[in-house]
């Protein structure tokens, strides 16, 4: 819990109680490699602080083709805050890229912290911006060329180039996985 508590301080001030009341509202999770967070077609029923592991944000396209939108790792929040929010029905799949360790909330404990800790929801308001911005950024442009983006990707996310499977790598880039050895090959 000492990481979800020093990743909420960088947001805002905390009494010792009240990190107390958020610690208590909490629960560690383990998600094995592959398992789901959150499935398209549900309802998001909680929010996750990795505390180890990668997990990634992907959805299906029209031609049935999975495509990886982003990457989440360690001391991050995992969400898919506006259908968690809105109560709606996600569009998107949140997967474990690799064995997970995550500290979970579930909608009733996120919603009775902003009604018992004062100052609770300017917290969460600039973490959830953080998490969406990280779950929006660093997309690769898909008008470069495939070695490019896979440079980027790498300048991006430095520690996960050897800790997810090439799959997710050339699903996000936009690239087979023959195209993503190919280019892997020719940069060493």
């Amino acid at each position: 819990m000492n990481q979800l508590t020093e990743y909420i301080l960088q947001f805002g001030n905390l009494n010792p109680q009240q990190i107390e009341l958020i610690t208590s509202k909490a629960t560690e999770i383990e998600l094995r490699k592959d398992a789901y967070f959150s499935e398209a077609g549900y309802i998001p029923k909680q929010v996750g602080f990795v505390v180890e592991g990668v997990m990634r944000g992907c959805y299906y396209n029209n031609k049935g083709e999975e495509i990886t939108r982003c990457f989440i790792s360690e001391n991050s929040l995992v969400v898919d805050y506006i259908n968690f929010d809105l109560n709606a029905s996600s569009s998107e799949y949140l997967q474990a890229c690799t064995d997970c360790k995550l500290i979970v909330f579930s909608k009733q404990a996120w919603e009775e912290l902003s009604q018992t800790i004062v100052g609770w929801d300017a917290i969460k308001n600039k973490m959830v911006q953080l998490c969406m911005y990280q779950k929006s950024r660093k997309g690769p442009v898909i008008s470069q060329d495939a070695t490019t983006r896979y440079l980027e990707f790498i300048e991006n996310y430095p520690a996960l180039t050897n800790r997810i499977p090439l799959t997710y790598i050339a699903s996000y880039l936009g690239v087979t996985q023959q195209s993503l050895s190919r280019i892997r090959k020719n940069i060493r």
